[in-house]
């Protein structure tokens, strides 16, 4: 098989928008987790002290946590289909691309100096060429809920008749077991 062949398979592979993670990021994974007929989602949080091949349909961070006085790590595949999200909590200035010399360091030399930026911006995944359908949908559920808007008012007109009738009862009651 031709290289070109190869490419095209793993591009289809590909998800169509992925979160620029690097190294030195603190981040939450969660991955579908399967076990026998049912499934399940599990968030794995920690520093992520390997970011590889970043454009390819392998791209893989390595995520390490201590769990219990141990060191965990977790590989993840950034275009598999088990990956449901990954959100950035915390960036960290790093010089390095594979921070593997905190694996020897524990307590405070373990730290990373942090950094600021904006955590909404970073985890917003919008795929490019989408936004213009994004934006017509948002023009077309906002006109939608101006439509709908006069019947909430009645229902919550309505609610707010039938509420001090329930208050009336309940006062009835309060008197009656005062007596």
């Amino acid at each position: 098989m031709s290289f070109s062949i190869l490419k095209k398979i793993g591009d289809e592979q590909k998800k169509k928008a992925v979160i620029d993670v690097r190294s030195g990021d603190t981040v939450k994974v969660t991955q579908r987790i399967k076990e026998g007929d049912k499934s399940r989602l599990q968030v794995f949080e920690g520093v992520v002290i390997r970011a590889d091949r970043k454009e390819s349909h392998t791209a893989r961070i390595t995520v390490r946590k201590i769990a219990s006085g141990v060191g965990v790590e977790k590989s993840f595949l950034l275009h598999s289909p088990l990956v449901e999200k990954i959100e950035i909590t915390k960036r960290a200035k790093v010089r390095r691309n594979n921070l593997s010399y905190l694996r020897a360091r524990s307590g405070k030399s373990a730290r990373l100096a942090g950094k600021d930026f904006d955590r909404a911006a970073v985890n917003d995944i919008t795929v490019p060429g989408e936004d213009e359908v994004a934006e017509t949908a948002e023009t077309a559920e906002t006109a939608e809920v101006a439509t709908e808007a006069p019947v909430e008012e009645s229902k919550a007109e309505g609610k707010a008749t039938e509420a001090p009738k329930a208050e009336e009862k309940s006062e009835e009651k309060s008197e009656e077991k005062a007596e």
